[in-house]
């Protein structure tokens, strides 16, 4: 049970609801559509990206690990931030954890293959892009968060391609309402990262991990991230207001206390980390409950 325990701890097992969250919003916007949902394609379609998502956590620790970046953090604060510490600890060999992430891609990569021969090549590309995007996060050559672009693959990821990805397994066809779909999915994962990021960024400046908290200091970034709280609401409405998406979608206000709860704090703390863990904590919370409610109002729309 504590080698389990262990190794929940490596792969950040907490954050897999980033990879739950955007297939059962693709996967309601389909039932909303068709009137059918076939659950051994869901459930498969989550299994696959939680393992992509696994293999991601793993290597970027490894590689965060080769740059010390992980082992230079000092102000990390929260589980939310610094990464799974377990080989800083040295609980876990650096190499093992290298091996994990490429053991779990692949498993995740064999069910993306008997997903492919369901429901065709489209789910093979978008499973291509995001498993090399996932994994060159932080890997060399690329090291995308490095250079300023981790936050656009994250919004890719794990908004845009698996609400796609959900919604294809289910109706074999990419209709612009499961691209709006993805946006709100992908801009509130993407202000996870954003505001896990709050904590980590003194430390990834000194090794030159350029994501855009570090380029933009914390006090700018606190205002972005609440831009990125409210574009996640105007992107529902822009749904509604185009026919997309059914009226009983606004049942996602009811998450509003959340995302103003994670707004308040980072506008307050954006210096004071340890005192910004609540803004952590309800940023991923929103993340979560907007999925739950929105995939809720495209079931109550049925």
């Amino acid at each position: 049970m504590r080698y389990i325990l262990l190794w929940l701890r490596a792969v950040r097992a907490p954050f897999f609801t980033g990879s739950v969250a955007p297939i059962m919003v693709g996967t309601a916007l389909a039932y909303y559509h068709t009137g059918r949902v076939d659950w051994l394609l869901a459930v498969l379609a989550t299994v696959a990206l939680t393992l992509l998502h696994a293999s991601a956590n793993l290597s970027n620790d490894f590689f965060d690990h080769l740059t010390r970046t992980d082992d230079l953090n000092r102000s990390f604060a929260s589980p939310f931030t610094g990464g799974s510490r377990v080989i800083q600890e040295g609980l876990v060999p650096a190499w093992q954890m290298l091996v994990a992430a490429l053991l779990t891609m692949g498993a995740g990569a064999l069910i993306g293959f008997y997903l492919v021969w369901v429901a065709g090549w489209p789910i093979l590309w978008l499973g291509v892009i995001g498993g090399v995007t996932g994994f060159f996060y932080t890997a060399p050559p690329f090291r995308f968060v490095y250079r300023g672009i981790g936050e656009p693959f994250i919004f890719i990821d794990f908004g845009l391609l698996p609400v796609l990805g959900a919604y294809f397994l289910q109706a074999r066809s990419f209709p612009a309402a499961a691209f709006l779909a993805g946006v709100p999915m992908g801009l509130l994962i993407m202000g996870v990262l954003w505001i896990n990021q709050f904590q980590d960024s003194e430390a990834d400046a000194v090794a030159g991990k350029r994501h855009w908290v570090v380029r933009l200091g914390r006090q700018r970034a606190a205002k972005v991230h609440v831009a990125v709280l409210a574009l996640t609401y105007v992107s529902v409405f822009v749904g509604i207001a185009l026919g997309m998406f059914p009226p009983h979608t606004l049942v996602v206000l009811l998450s509003l206390p959340l995302a103003v709860q994670a707004g308040k704090v980072v506008l307050a703390s954006y210096d004071d980390l340890p005192n910004l863990t609540p803004a952590n904590a309800a940023t991923i919370g929103t993340h979560f409950v907007v999925s739950l409610l929105l995939s809720l109002g495209f079931v109550l729309a049925r």
